[in-house]
């Protein structure tokens, strides 16, 4: 374990190095961060090995980081910021996510019916596509100090994003493994998958709010925080483990909830503060985050994706930009969210990884092994090339915008605009 433990802090070393050195091409840190983690990883240099990334205690950390960098969204999720936005942002949430799933169905859907594989197949690759990874797009915030309309947006719209492709992912799961009479994920577990992680960070957030009224300094702060974190990490790790075995809960989401309720009770200024404490700690589980994201990742893929992987890599991205801008110009938003949002809403591979390995377990359980081959070829291959891509397109969504390097727009006016789409 010791040994382990120092390769992988080794890594992280590494990472952070390579991260200001991609700094130094003007592109972000996240960019070297992920492709340290690639190039580190069990794939290639194995000093982050297959070994350490199935322990206990890397996955206990990696998911008390994930918990930990959902305050970054939750602390943005204060009613009086996010009244603004109102219908706009549920509208906008929609037309992307959904429109992704939409179009990448159908493309395969005729593409399937063309060569012969079954057609239901084409579900599962716009299942995968809609869902929206946040840490990376999080990364280029955190790291540049992005303020603006876009930023505004995209923060409250990855935790909706995030129920939308949990929903949406497993209705279509549950379908694809009835129709291969394998075992089934049932349908009413899915609001479970959704509601559960929302009341555990719930029920600690208010414990957390009510201590942190009174509670003054940053060491004081500091540590509510994380014994926040950790109970809530630690009460998701029990429900995962022993309640619900067969369905896994989001621990982003849990952190979302935990820091949303607390945010809502404590004022403005000390809401700021907590936000200037945590940002050492949050910089900490983003790398951390964004190398575990790089680490599966296989580079020798890239030389061996097929049409299907480009063909998923480019209609995702067009359901994403182009559902984006539609829902966007329908509510009247700013015209730089009308414009740019789309291009910080193409990462995409922790969570396609995932929902691959479910899609794939679920058509191998009812002996379809060869459309399982089909699936992971595609996703495993796009991840790699899709992210590298998406990284430098989110940074460039935020450079048109105007939102980075202390050059913002109007929110007034993008408040105004919001709230004329309610």
């Amino acid at each position: 374990m010791i040994k382990n433990l120092l390769f992988w802090l080794a890594a992280l070393a590494i990472a952070f190095l390579a991260g200001k050195a991609v700094s130094k091409l003007k592109l972000p840190a996240i960019l070297g961060w992920l492709v340290a983690g690639m190039l580190l990883g069990p794939n290639a240099f194995k000093l982050v090995s297959q070994e350490t990334l199935d322990t206990f205690w890397y996955k206990t950390i990696i998911m008390w980081m994930q918990c930990a960098f959902g305050i970054m969204l939750g602390t943005e999720l204060v009613w009086n910021k996010i009244k603004h936005y109102g219908k706009a942002l549920v509208v906008t949430t929609l037309t992307q996510s959904l429109g992704t799933f939409a179009l990448v169905s159908l493309v395969f859907g005729i593409l399937f019916q063309c060569t012969g594989v079954p057609v239901y197949l084409a579900f599962a690759f716009g299942g995968i596509a809609l869902a929206t990874a946040p840490a990376p797009a999080l990364s280029i915030v955190n790291e540049f100090h992005t303020k603006g309309p876009v930023t505004d947006t995209l923060l409250p719209m990855a935790v909706l994003d995030d129920i939308v492709g949990i929903a949406v992912f497993f209705t279509v799961n549950a379908f694809i493994t009835r129709t291969v009479s394998g075992g089934s994920v049932s349908l009413a577990m899915i609001p479970l998958m959704i509601f559960v992680p929302i009341l555990v960070g719930a029920a600690v957030g208010i414990i957390a709010g009510i201590i942190l009224k009174r509670t003054e300094g940053k060491a004081g702060i500091l540590t509510v925080l994380c014994v926040g974190i950790t109970l809530t990490a630690m009460i998701g790790y029990f429900l995962n483990t022993k309640v619900f075995i067969n369905i896994t809960l989001n621990y982003m989401l849990m952190g979302v909830a935990f820091s949303a309720v607390f945010s809502n009770m404590i004022p403005e200024e000390k809401l700021m503060d907590i936000d200037r404490y945590f940002h050492p700690i949050l910089a900490i589980c983003l790398l951390g985050a964004i190398v575990d994201l790089g680490a599966p990742l296989d580079y020798h893929l890239i030389l061996g994706a097929g049409l299907y992987t480009f063909i998923y890599i480019a209609v995702r991205a067009c359901g994403k930009y182009f559902g984006a801008r539609l829902g966007a110009k329908w509510m009247k938003m700013p015209e730089t969210v009308q414009k740019y949002l789309g291009f910080t809403l193409l990462p995409h591979s922790g969570v396609s990884l995932v929902f691959t390995g479910i899609v794939c377990a679920s058509l191998e359980g009812g002996g379809q092994s060869s459309l399982a081959v089909i699936v992971k070829g595609t996703i495993a291959a796009a991840a790699v090339i899709n992210e590298i891509i998406a990284v430098i397109m989110a940074k460039k969504g935020f450079t048109l915008a105007g939102e980075i390097n202390g050059k913002t727009a109007n929110r007034k006016t993008m408040n105004k605009s919001a709230a004329s789409g309610r």
